[in-house]
Protein backbone atom coordinates (compact mmCIF):
# COMPACT_ATOMS: atom_id res chain seq x y z
CA UNK A 1 0.00 0.00 0.00
CA UNK A 2 1.32 3.40 -0.87
CA UNK A 3 0.52 6.39 1.28
CA UNK A 4 1.91 9.78 2.20
CA UNK A 5 2.46 10.66 5.84
CA UNK A 6 3.84 13.74 7.54
CA UNK A 7 6.20 12.93 10.40
CA UNK A 8 7.04 15.29 13.22
CA UNK A 9 10.70 16.29 13.23
CA UNK A 10 11.53 14.39 16.41
CA UNK A 11 9.86 11.22 15.09
CA UNK A 12 11.62 11.54 11.74
CA UNK A 13 14.99 11.96 13.50
CA UNK A 14 14.41 8.91 15.69
CA UNK A 15 13.28 6.88 12.71
CA UNK A 16 16.32 7.91 10.68
CA UNK A 17 18.65 6.96 13.55
CA UNK A 18 16.89 3.61 13.89
CA UNK A 19 17.12 3.05 10.14
CA UNK A 20 20.88 3.67 10.13
CA UNK A 21 21.53 1.45 13.17
CA UNK A 22 19.51 -1.39 11.65
CA UNK A 23 20.96 -0.82 8.18
CA UNK A 24 17.46 -0.78 6.67
CA UNK A 25 15.73 1.17 3.98
CA UNK A 26 13.34 3.90 5.08
CA UNK A 27 10.38 1.73 4.08
CA UNK A 28 11.68 -1.23 6.13
CA UNK A 29 12.31 1.00 9.15
CA UNK A 30 8.80 2.48 8.98
CA UNK A 31 7.23 -0.98 8.71
CA UNK A 32 9.35 -2.33 11.58
CA UNK A 33 8.47 0.62 13.81
CA UNK A 34 4.77 0.41 12.97
CA UNK A 35 4.67 -3.34 13.62
CA UNK A 36 6.39 -2.93 16.99
CA UNK A 37 4.09 -0.07 17.96
CA UNK A 38 0.94 -1.90 16.88
CA UNK A 39 2.05 -5.08 18.68
CA UNK A 40 2.47 -3.10 21.87
CA UNK A 41 -0.83 -1.27 21.46
CA UNK A 42 -2.72 -4.51 20.81
CA UNK A 43 -1.04 -6.50 23.59
CA UNK A 44 -3.20 -7.18 26.64
CA UNK A 45 -2.52 -4.87 29.53
CA UNK A 46 -0.38 -6.32 32.27
CA UNK A 47 -2.16 -6.39 35.58
CA UNK A 48 -0.15 -5.15 38.53
CA UNK A 49 1.25 -7.87 40.75
CA UNK A 50 -1.03 -8.88 43.57
CA UNK A 51 0.12 -7.55 46.93
CA UNK A 52 0.67 -10.05 49.67
CA UNK A 53 1.51 -9.92 53.34
CA UNK A 54 3.58 -12.17 55.53
CA UNK A 55 2.31 -13.18 58.93
CA UNK A 56 4.58 -13.93 61.87
CA UNK A 57 4.56 -17.49 63.16
CA UNK A 58 6.02 -19.01 66.29
CA UNK A 59 9.14 -21.09 65.76
CA UNK A 60 8.83 -22.72 69.16
CA UNK A 61 11.07 -22.31 72.18
CA UNK A 62 14.57 -21.00 71.65
CA UNK A 63 17.24 -23.69 71.61
CA UNK A 64 20.36 -23.39 73.73
CA UNK A 65 23.72 -22.73 72.10
CA UNK A 66 24.75 -25.97 70.36
CA UNK A 67 28.28 -24.88 69.41
CA UNK A 68 29.95 -26.52 72.42
CA UNK A 69 29.28 -30.28 72.38
CA UNK A 70 30.41 -30.72 75.98
CA UNK A 71 27.86 -28.15 77.19
CA UNK A 72 25.11 -29.82 75.16
CA UNK A 73 25.94 -33.25 76.64
CA UNK A 74 26.07 -31.75 80.12
CA UNK A 75 22.64 -30.21 79.63
CA UNK A 76 21.17 -33.48 78.35
CA UNK A 77 22.89 -36.04 80.58
CA UNK A 78 23.70 -33.93 83.61
CA UNK A 79 26.83 -32.24 84.89
CA UNK A 80 28.55 -35.58 85.67
CA UNK A 81 29.48 -36.18 82.01
CA UNK A 82 31.85 -33.20 81.82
Amino acid sequence: MRTTITLDRDVAARLEGFRKRQDQTFKEAVNTALRAGLDRLEAPEKKPAKRYTLHAVSLGPRLPNLDNVADVLAAIEGEDTK
